[in-house]
């Protein structure tokens, strides 16, 4: 059985080590996100949905316009339900035909 020792010049550890501070990064902007809890229910900004859904904010104006997804406007600012939207999505989930042939 051989073992090999990792050196501080072996170009691993600088990938570790990038690795590491790459996750670093992702903790601490999760732990600046603002989570806004109202009664135990999470709303969600403009800004911050529209990262998650990977849409434009201008798109979620076109969908309030609609009535596509329910929205609380204070002062001028729209908040969502969390719980809302996560309902939307899963009401709008279409199954595959294969999926739906064992249904």
């Amino acid at each position: 059985m051989s073992y090999h020792f990792l050196e501080r010049k072996d170009p691993r550890v600088d990938v570790l080590f990038q690795g590491l501070d790459n996750m670093e990064r992702l903790i601490a902007a999760m732990e600046d996100t603002p989570k806004s809890v109202f009664h135990g229910e999470r709303f969600l900004t403009d800004e911050e949905l529209s990262k998650i859904l990977r849409v434009s904010r201008r798109t979620l104006q076109e969908y309030r316009t609609l009535g596509v997804v329910p929205y609380y406007l204070v002062q001028g600012k729209a908040l969502y339900k969390e719980s809302d939207i996560l309902k939307i999505l899963e009401d709008s989930y279409k199954r595959c035909k294969e999926d739906m042939r064992w249904v």
